[in-house]
């Protein structure tokens, strides 16, 4: 029992230390549905691998019912899991989440496989998923490692690797801390390739200006 309430209020410290806009235990306890997802998964994959499957889907199908999270009671996930305001969140049977991971609302940890064998992604210590993210097939997002929001991760993710796009690629070193996911400093590929063809459009402009003044200086010789 000692251990169980250990485990409450470290997940209570998890919210408030990955979560700026929690200012209350009982706001933790009432408001957080990634919190309260998490619990009945412990209690689903409890049931699951006490034999009891039904009971275990029917637990974790409620959970979804009033979440908005999907978590499959076959998978398993580490300490200080945190999913921030979780909506449309869906972690598959095979999923392995392990120590410190976040992930935002949206994500997806898919399979691509109709085969009974690992066929869900693996998140290790420490990884960050934004919102919106899938994740598909038995992918290993290394520890540290960053996926940014909507990107679609189909391939291993090297430890300490920022990923973005669709399909997801590497930006940045992997030296990089990854502790947390600051949307704002990840790079956006549709964005660059727009900046990249407004600069090409204006060199292009320049160009044919001094084509133009080139053929008028031409025709007034």
């Amino acid at each position: 029992m000692t251990r169980l309430f250990r485990r409450l209020r470290e997940d209570i410290r998890t919210a408030f230390d990955k979560d700026p806009a929690a200012r209350s235990v009982l706001e933790v306890l009432l408001c957080y549905p990634g919190l309260k997802a998490i619990w009945s998964h412990r209690i689903a994959h409890w049931m699951w691998t006490h034999r009891l499957p039904l009971c275990a889907r029917c637990l974790s199908q409620l959970t979804r019912l009033l979440t908005g999270i999907e978590i499959h009671p076959g998978a398993k996930i580490g300490r200080r899991f945190f999913i921030d305001h979780g909506m449309g969140v869906v972690v598959g049977e095979t999923t392995d989440i392990g120590d410190d991971v976040l992930i935002y609302q949206g994500v997806v940890l898919g399979g691509v496989s109709l085969e009974k064998k690992k066929r869900h992604p693996t998140l290790e210590n420490g990884v960050v998923v934004g919102a919106g993210a899938i994740l598909l097939g038995p992918i290993t997002v290394g520890e540290g490692a960053r996926v940014g929001a909507g990107s679609v991760v189909i391939k291993s993710v090297p430890p300490g690797t920022t990923v973005v796009g669709v399909p997801a690629h590497s930006v940045e070193d992997r030296q990089r801390r990854a502790a947390i996911l600051e949307h704002a400093d990840l790079p956006d590929p549709v964005i660059d390739l727009i900046h990249h063809l407004a600069e090409e459009q204006e060199r292009l402009r320049e160009r044919m200006e001094t084509v133009e003044k080139d053929r008028g200086a031409e025709r007034r010789a």
